[in-house]
């Protein structure tokens, strides 16, 4: 692991020292590596909606049902952990 030394807000530290303290978290850089995991996640997320945009725009109509496409979504959703 790479040690890294960050400065906060005020606010932004309070809020860290908070979910520590109600032992969400054991620490604040196992709080910070979760929001960044998540923040990583997230667009990872965003950047699959966008191709799968892209592949619409550029492909037309599809033939699939509604039911269909919510479950390709779920599953890949499912593959990458996030539901």
């Amino acid at each position: 692991m790479t040690r890294q030394s960050i400065t906060f807000t005020k606010p932004n530290d309070e809020w860290l020292k908070a979910q520590v303290d109600k032992m969400e978290y054991k620490s604040k850089s196992e709080l910070v590596n979760d929001l960044v995991r998540r923040a990583r996640n997230r667009e990872e997320e965003v950047e699959w909606i966008r191709s799968k945009l892209i592949a619409a725009e550029r492909g037309g109509f599809t033939g699939e049902t509604r039911d269909e496409i919510l479950a390709e979504s779920k599953q890949q959703l499912r593959r990458d952990g996030q539901l």
